[in-house]
């Protein structure tokens, strides 16, 4: 019986895995900082203190907007380590925005699932023009369940030109035997309820992306989920789990042109 919570551990395999956080933190302090006037800040899309996103404008007219969900295995981090990596997507005349959304065992999954969907929602009522997903990790997982049937509006729905997990988890099924499912407090139906792989195949163009060097678990997750979905799948090579979402920064990356291109 393999040990399920050293095979979802990421930190432990990562060269600096503590230095990761608070460069984060300070990255995307110094661009919000940066950004002035065009960063909005702190915005309610839902009852409690956690359920509120940044919204960051680019410059002149916006062509449509990207929506970054945040990992951390539901238990931990929020909207204000990722900002700077809204500046691929601004560089292309999109909007970002980036909610927070309340952790376990605050909350179940299932629950930070619907808290993600108003958001959406919230921010789709607040633009015009096309929307993109991408999340990472457990984000990765949280916007790969919105493609779910009934998980949003049908005006919402169509307004979707993209949708990219990196680095999902696709199949829940297998935190069962970790010990974070205490917090999670999940058993086998609620974990099958909220695992992406089990749904129908969206209509919505699919990016699974992972990092080559990420644990054998996550590329086993990302091509779990390609499979069940005929999604594209890609898996860049060098990367782990903890610098795969750097070419969000990037204007010029894969990641961002297909995020930022409309049909």
């Amino acid at each position: 019986m393999p040990d399920m919570d050293d095979a979802y551990a990421n930190g432990a395999y990562i060269d600096g895995a503590a230095d990761y956080p608070p460069r984060w933190a300070e990255a995307a302090q110094a661009f919000r900082d940066g950004l002035g006037t065009r960063a909005h800040l702190n915005l309610s899309y839902g009852p409690s203190d956690r359920m509120a996103l940044d919204h960051f404008m680019p410059e002149g007219e916006a062509k449509g907007t990207l929506i970054f969900v945040h990992g951390g295995y539901w238990l931990k981090f929020d909207r204000s380590y990722w900002s700077h990596l809204a500046t691929g997507a601004l560089a292309h005349g999109w909007c970002v925005a980036m909610p927070s959304y309340d952790l376990c065992p605050t909350v179940r999954i299932a629950g930070i699932t619907q808290q993600i969907a108003q958001a959406v929602m919230a921010v789709a009522e607040g633009s015009m023009g096309p929307i993109s997903l991408a999340g990472h990790s457990a984000g990765g997982h949280l916007v790969a369940r919105m493609l779910a049937p009934g998980m949003l509006p049908a005006s919402v729905l169509s307004r979707l030109t993209h949708v990219m997990p990196i680095s999902p988890v696709s199949d829940l099924e297998p935190l069962l035997e970790t010990s974070m499912n205490a917090d999670f407090g999940m058993d086998a139906a609620m974990a099958r309820a909220e695992s992406p792989m089990r749904q129908p195949k969206p209509d919505t163009p699919v990016t699974v992306w992972v990092g080559a060097d990420e644990r054998p678990v996550f590329l086993d997750q990302a091509r779990w989920l390609a499979k069940a979905w005929g999604a594209d799948h890609v898996v860049t090579k060098g990367e782990h789990h903890f610098n795969v979402i750097d070419a969000l920064a990037n204007p010029d990356s894969d990641m961002i042109q297909r995020l930022t291109t409309t049909p």
